[in-house]
């Protein structure tokens, strides 16, 4: 090609490219091609919806419920709004009673559609209607910002969001994997905090079971030692008050207590490998803030060392189905928490052991 040509070529590149720079075509190009990228992410989305409210729907027919789709609807747009924190007085209380309430409520409407049906098999309704109203709900705040940043051609908004969208897309198909789970009753990851307990509890002698707050209290003598193991009532999807019922159990007891342990799931960071343990100090409980603290005031009040076990798992394992090595870490755990006892108390003193987590799969 004659030099002539390929001089003319790169004119007409260059004023193109002012051309483009100048009007802002190049903007308005790239942020069509990201929202059409978020859009198909979206529709994935969408897609995990109603795959999740068809199998849900179905799980409900199954057990006898007719119309499955009036308690979707009304469970999908539930909502909690948290409690004022600009004036923290009482914050606690207020939003443990939110909690409560909004808890209550929506058990009542799966009890009102479904009396005939036990404990058991409501909680794991219960809880496949909660995965679907988080994937939902997610997917309207995606759709949400994708069309403002559209209307209003917000291109920052837009490619915060495209380089947002992988995570999100990881944490919704992990929920999405997760309904198999809670619709069929095996355990999870999230409940080796129980299956712990559950284990420490086999190992002992048992001197007495109460349930207070869909919360199981066992008194077990174990290794010369009195022991009050903590642990939502299983084998349902629960994870119980175990802040409240030990914080109770303290005063009960006077504060004669040598020692507390809290066990729980933690997420490790990437690097780490699943079923890693660590100790360390403090509440081991990821709620959002009265069960905690109602452990670490009842600890302070008395005077009482509190340590935490965790073991550490990333978030599809934690709400799926519980994999090899999370239970064989559960293993590896009761035997580190009889030698942290053996370790940190003498003969004939009381530990109290809360197993932390959803208790589902888990008997007792």
């Amino acid at each position: 090609m004659p030099e002539d040509n390929w001089s003319l070529i790169l004119q007409i590149f260059w004023i193109i490219f002012f051309i483009m720079i100048f009007t802002g075509a190049n903007q308005r190009i790239q942020m069509k091609l990201w929202s059409i990228d978020i859009r198909n992410k979206l529709n994935m989305i969408r897609r995990y919806v109603e795959e999740d409210k068809e199998r849900v729907s179905n799980f409900m027919r199954n057990l006898g419920l007719r119309n499955p789709e009036l308690v979707l609807k009304k469970t999908l747009d539930f909502f909690t709004i948290e409690p004022v924190t600009i004036e923290p007085t009482d914050i606690i209380k207020r939003m443990d009673h939110l909690i409560r309430t909004s808890d209550k409520s929506f058990r009542e409407i799966v009890k009102k559609a479904l009396p005939s049906l036990g404990r058991y098999e409501r909680s794991l309704i219960e809880t496949g209607l909660s995965i679907v109203s988080a994937i939902y709900m997610v997917y309207k705040v995606v759709r949400h910002y994708l069309l403002t940043g559209e209307k209003e051609n917000n291109w920052i908004l837009l490619m915060q969001l495209e380089l947002l969208m992988p995570q999100i897309l990881k944490i919704v198909t992990a929920y999405h994997k997760a309904l198999d789970a809670f619709t069929t009753g095996k355990p999870v990851g999230d409940g080796i905090g129980p299956l712990i307990a559950y284990r420490l509890i086999e190992e002992g002698e048992v001197v007495s079971k109460r349930v207070i707050d869909e919360t199981s209290i066992y008194e077990v003598k174990l290794a010369n030692r009195r022991f009050f193991i903590i642990k939502a009532e299983g084998p349902g999807s629960n994870v119980g008050h175990p802040g409240r019922v030990l914080a109770d159990l303290v005063d009960q007891l006077n504060g004669n207590v040598d020692l507390i342990i809290t066990i729980d799931a933690a997420l490790k960071l990437e690097g780490e490998d699943t079923g890693e343990i660590a100790e360390g100090v403090g509440a081991a409980i990821g709620d959002p803030g009265p069960e905690k603290i109602a452990i670490e005031r009842a600890a302070s009040k008395y005077n009482i060392p509190l340590r935490a076990l965790i073991v550490k798992m990333g978030l599809p394992e934690a709400i799926q189905t519980m994999r090899k090595e999370i239970y064989e870490a559960g293993e590896i755990a009761v035997e580190y928490v009889k030698k942290l006892v053996d370790r940190l108390t003498s003969e004939n003193s009381t530990i109290i052991v809360a197993g932390i987590g959803n208790t589902m799969g888990v008997p007792l």
